[in-house]
Formats: C-alpha cells, sequence, structure tokens
C-alpha cells in the first residue's frame, strides 16, 4: 500500500497543495476509522502506515490526526457525513490521489476483519467518488 501512495504526490508539484490534500485525505481515513464509534488501535496504526510517506518536517502525523478525527468525529454526530465527504472531494485535484482512496479507505476498514455497515455506506460513497 505505501509503494502506492509514495506514487501518489510525484504529481503534485506544490508542497503546500500536497498538504492541503493530505489533509483532506486523512480527514476521509479519519472518517472511516471513525464511523462505527470505535477508534481501534488497528485503524490508527493502518492510517499512520498508510500516510508514512506523506510526512515531513510539515505534515506530522500527530499535528494533523487530531484535528482529522474531531471534524470525522462532529460530521459524523451532526448527521453530516456526506457534507464532508462533498468538501474531502472539492479539496482533492490529483488523479493518482483520487484513485488510491479507496483502496486506502477499505484497508483502513477491514484492517479488524469487521467492516461495520457505517463503514461500509461510506466505502461506497467513497467508491461512486474517488474509486
Amino acid at each position: 500500500m505505501n509503494d502506492r501512495l509514495t506514487e501518489l504526490y510525484k504529481g503534485v508539484a506544490v508542497h503546500a497543495t500536497a498538504n492541503y490534500e493530505h489533509t483532506a485525505a486523512l480527514e476521509l481515513l479519519a472518517l472511516v476509522m471513525a464511523a462505527d464509534h470505535n477508534l481501534d488501535e488497528a485503524e490508527i496504526g493502518a492510517i499512520k502506515d498508510i500516510t508514512d510517506d506523506w510526512r515531513d518536517g510539515d505534515f506530522t502525523f500527530d499535528k494533523y490526526l487530531g484535528p482529522a478525527v474531531e471534524r470525522a468525529q462532529q460530521a459524523i454526530a451532526d448527521g453530516e457525513v456526506v457534507e464532508l465527504i462533498d468538501d474531502i472531494d472539492r479539496r482533492i485535484s490529483s488523479r493518482v490521489l483520487r484513485r488510491a482512496l479507496f483502496s486506502a479507505a477499505r484497508e483502513v476498514a477491514g484492517i479488524d476483519d469487521d467492516v461495520s455497515p457505517e463503514e461500509g455506506t461510506i466505502l461506497a460513497e467513497v467508491a461512486v467518488r474517488f474509486g
């Protein structure tokens, strides 16, 4: 998985754009993780592994994960999951990243060998938009 995602940002020319898209992608993965209302260590580990190649001096996992999880949990609590996915969709322009997001989201959802109905609903939305 990391090798595929390593290739994602070779086409992103501007560092700021990459961070902007990384943040959106991390929010999507956090949304999948938070969908079942359980922040599982295996899911956090999967997200950390997926985003490993993104991290450099400006994009640190700990700095961005907390806000991404908070935003995902708030969207779930407010019934605004589709609206959050709309926002994420608008912020990611890299075609390579868009194609890889479903696979990454599916990896996070399935890491615990149990894809909840809520995770399945989000995966279906991700497949339609990013698949």
